[in-house]
């Protein structure tokens, strides 16, 4: 199946590597406008759209409220409004619950902010261009660690993705007479730059070990599933979350 998304305008978050950078990659390569946000790493977000007509990369950090809404109307700006919005930037913190209380807070407050605050004032910022254009659609990244939980040490992760997922389904139900559909993906691990550090710590066969395929998921088979959300043809499946974690976590 050949996924047609000309006309599309996208703006997805965290772009600059991993599974944000695939989705980027895949949205583009379909047809579709993309802004391609990123943090630091501006190489990373530019090589996901290199040669593709109409994108382009932005920085913003997204532990600023402020800068989240510019980036959204700077992205609108770019691409004459917005038809798609991934929220897939996140930061996972190997946070110690023996750590002092004020270290321990911090690493809680700044997951929190990237990973659902951020998501919320996008999506919250993106609704008048979506009613512009006639309605729009949203994808947040999440992760297993929604539904299963995870470590002590990343507590704050798994609820950051918790709440992610309780916001997409309201986004569904409270916004869908505006035509605006919501979903989630959520993946387990990913071989990404952010999974190294557990992975390093834990081990790969530690990683592997709930997984029934042969291989860790890569960002690559992720991102073509975001390209089928973005076209259309799943709209009525609007506040679903979707795993994809090789059947490490089966609800």
């Amino acid at each position: 199946m050949n996924i047609d998304l000309t006309g599309q305008r996208a703006l997805v978050t965290g772009a600059s590597r991993g599974i944000g950078a695939a989705i980027a990659a895949a949205l583009a390569a379909s047809g579709a406008r993309v802004v391609a946000h990123y943090g630091s790493r501006r190489a990373g977000a530019e090589a996901a759209i290199q040669g593709a007509a109409g994108c382009s990369a932005m920085a913003a950090d997204l532990a600023d409220a402020r800068a989240c809404a510019q980036l959204v109307t700077d992205a609108a700006a770019a691409m004459g409004g917005i038809d798609l919005l991934v929220n897939n930037a996140g930061v996972a913190m190997d946070s110690s619950l023996e750590a002092p209380l004020d270290a321990w807070v911090k690493d809680w407050s700044t997951t929190l902010s990237v990973n659902l605050t951020a998501p919320a004032i996008l999506t919250r910022q993106a609704m008048p261009h979506f009613r512009k254009a006639g309605g729009g659609r949203v994808v947040f990244i999440a992760s297993r660690a929604a539904f299963r939980g995870d470590t002590p040490e990343y507590l704050a992760y798994a609820a950051s993705k918790g709440g992610m997922v309780a916001l997409a389904r309201s986004i569904a139900r409270g916004m869908g007479k505006d035509n605006v559909k919501s979903f989630v993906v959520s993946p387990g691990f990913t071989r990404t730059e952010m999974a190294e550090a557990f992975i390093t710590e834990y081990g790969e066969d530690f990683a592997m070990k709930d997984m029934v395929l042969d291989r860790m998921t890569e960002p690559r088979d992720i991102a073509p599933l975001v390209v089928f959300l973005a076209s259309g043809m799943a709209d009525h499946c609007t506040g679903t979350a979707i795993d994809v974690n090789a059947a490490s976590y089966v609800r």
